[in-house]
């Protein structure tokens, strides 16, 4: 069986998180809307489903439907063994994947604070003010927490456990998307989390994830997506 995953072409989204766990696990999947006339799919899929998703990304695998990216990886996870096998850990995982989401809309909310329906030039002034708040305040507040977790109480190499999960590789994304928007502050603050950055080499370094990282399949950042490079936010 193969996988099937809807989401808007041309950018990384909220998407790349799933892509990212099937890509290290290995799994058959079809990235529909990148294939032709897969918009027309993905947008009729949306009216049709018996559990219609709210938005993209959702996941079809066989007659099941699954939607949201925390409950999607919380899916390939039992699946794959991308998660702990305990209630216990399975909750962990899906609990931090929760904070990463939290953190991805901060992110989004750099460059449209105030409405999703206005481009960035229509709101400029107020993302530059959310953005100063955002390097400042919420960047340390979520790398600090993160960081702990693989330090304390001793250095460990994973989030959950000794072995990756979902969680592993959706940090691995947020530090590569804070890179591209934030590249100048994101480079003061690694000195403080060297932690993270052992993270991100240790996910990139999968083979799985390099190959990955060096096709096709992976979509450049751009301007279009969540993390978005406007010099003047990145201070």
């Amino acid at each position: 069986m193969a996988y099937e995953l809807y989401y808007w072409p041309g950018i990384q989204g909220r998407g790349e998180f799933v892509r990212l766990a099937l890509e290290e696990a290995g799994a058959d999947y079809v990235d529909v809307a990148r294939r032709q006339g897969g918009m027309e799919l993905l947008t009729g899929a949306l009216e049709t489903e018996e559990y219609p998703s709210f938005a993209p990304p959702f996941l079809k695998a066989g007659e099941l439907t699954v939607g949201q990216v925390a409950n999607i990886l919380m899916y390939l996870g039992e699946q794959h063994g991308l998660a702990p096998r305990t209630d216990p850990g399975r909750l962990w995982a899906h609990q931090l994947q929760l904070t990463i989401a939290d953190l991805v809309t901060e992110v989004h909310d750099t460059h449209h604070p105030i409405a999703t329906s206005l481009y960035y030039e229509d709101q400029k002034p107020e993302a530059l003010r959310r953005a100063a708040d955002f390097v400042e305040t919420r960047i340390p507040k979520f790398l600090g927490y993160f960081a702990r977790l693989l330090t304390n109480p001793e250095p460990r190499d994973f989030l959950v456990g000794d072995k990756l999960t979902y969680a592993d590789l959706s940090l691995f994304q947020v530090i590569e998307g804070l890179r591209y928007a934030f590249p100048k502050a994101m480079k003061r603050m690694e000195r403080e989390y060297p932690a993270l950055t052992s993270l991100r080499d240790r996910v990139a370094a999968r083979p799985n994830i390099a190959a990955y990282l060096a096709s096709d399949r992976r979509i450049p950042f751009n301007q279009n997506g969540i993390f978005r490079y406007y010099p003047e936010l990145d201070q």
